[in-house]
């Protein structure tokens, strides 16, 4: 396993002299009636206060029987690993110097230019993406964030990309049409395509000119001021427990503010089905109302869950092929504070041919300037683990305790 060390680290590490280390003990309590499974953080300078590497030298960090855990140093220098507490009980996990296991990765994500500027993500359960420049230059409106469905723990995306992206089937397809063997052109093209399920899942999940699955945006009175395609992007980390990117947005107008930039910080751990998001807003002079949404489709007007007082809201989503046999995509937020409100909000009629949607299920929040806005979102599918709404609405319900109730983490 690498070590990504930050300069300002090295610099500790080297500072704390003669090496006298000891073990780092970690006791992680559940105060909570159910069982946990989940990523804790320890900032890696209290860790280098008792175990001191030297030279070559790499933590390992062990649970309460002696087993290896797999673990990552993030970009803001902490030890991130997994954690298992038993309900209403504690863990403790050691931190020592050793040789560390090889961390199968299990999340993944990058800039994809050569589809117009996609940043695409997944772990072993789910994949996401959100839109790039060149999409918005194109003159193609998608605001919302997208979700690509997978029912294996694998890495899936890089390979769906480069299939159907490849330029000599590209080609092939090209000739065949021009060419008039259309038949012979589909079955080209299908056998490539990642909006046909080879196995591994697929892109089944319609997006449009909305709020997709999971986007926050600021609302200018009951109008939501839609942001459009990230402008700049960092990865901060890339696996092998979590993926983070930060993206940043155009300037935008709301509410009378002018140059309202928006960034958002992404992260997806191993394991999980929702992105932790952070999201900041420079210009705006007052507090404004945020919504996070999920677009609700014609073929499904009403198989939504409103659970604001808990925490979370969901939507059961038919895919953009009710016909295909793609199962359903189940969709939700969860906010760690409480919403102002939960509703469905649905369009005009005018609004839902343009948009190709019904509307939004909205969770709106309050949001002050100069200050930082966490929620979560994601999909399950019903192909891979959730096999009803119930099943969907449990897991949402269960996340939105245990972040409104953290693990207790003492060191």
């Amino acid at each position: 396993m690498k070590k990504y060390f930050s300069l300002p680290l090295l610099a500790l590490l080297a500072a704390c002299g003669p090496k006298q280390s000891t073990d780092f003990t970690v006791t992680v309590t559940n105060d909570l009636s159910f069982d946990r499974a989940e990523m804790v953080e320890v900032p890696i300078s209290e860790v280098a206060k008792k175990v001191q590497l030297i030279d070559e030298e790499q933590y390992i960090v062990l649970d309460a029987e002696g087993n290896q855990v797999a673990y990552q140093i993030t970009y803001d220098d902490n030890l991130l690993f997994p954690v298992n507490v038993k309900a209403g009980d504690k863990a403790v996990y050691t931190v020592a110097v050793g040789e560390p296991i090889e961390a199968e990765p299990l999340v993944y994500g990058r800039h994809y230019p050569e589809r117009v500027d996609d940043i695409a993500w997944e772990n072993d359960r789910t994949a996401y993406r959100a839109y790039g420049p060149a999409l918005q230059a194109k003159g193609e409106r998608a605001f919302g964030y997208d979700a690509w469905v997978k029912r294996v723990p694998g890495l899936v995306v890089e390979q769906r990309y480069a299939n159907e992206l490849n330029p000599d089937t590209q080609a092939e397809i090209a000739r065949l049409r021009k060419e008039r063997k259309y038949d012979e052109a589909n079955e080209l093209y299908h056998s490539v395509s990642y909006h046909v399920d080879h196995g591994n899942g697929l892109d089944c999940y319609k997006v449009g000119p909305t709020l997709g699955c999971g986007t926050s945006a600021l609302m200018d009175g009951d109008a939501i001021v839609y942001p459009y395609c990230w402008k700049e992007y960092e990865i901060l980390e890339n696996g092998p427990l979590r993926f983070t990117v930060k993206l940043t947005y155009n300037p935008l107008t709301v509410a009378g503010n002018e140059g309202v930039v928006e960034t958002r910080i992404i992260s997806l751990a191993k394991g999980s089905q929702l992105n932790k998001t952070v999201i900041s807003y420079e210009g705006l002079q007052k507090a404004t109302p945020l919504a996070t949404g999920l677009v609700i489709h014609p073929e499904n007007p009403t198989a939504y869950v409103l659970e604001g007082d808990k925490g979370y809201i969901a939507y059961a989503d038919l895919t953009d092929n009710i016909n295909n046999g793609n199962g359903v995509i189940y969709v939700g937020a969860v906010m760690p504070d409480k919403v102002s409100e939960a509703k469905a909000a649905m369009f005009s009629d005018k609004e839902a041919k343009e948009r190709g949607a019904s509307g939004h299920v909205l969770a709106i929040s309050n949001y002050k300037p100069k200050t930082e806005y966490t929620y979560y979102w994601g999909s399950g599918w019903s192909k891979y683990g959730f096999e009803s709404m119930e099943d969907w609405t449990e897991y949402l319900n269960t996340y939105a305790q245990s972040v409104r109730n953290p693990l207790k983490v003492a060191y």
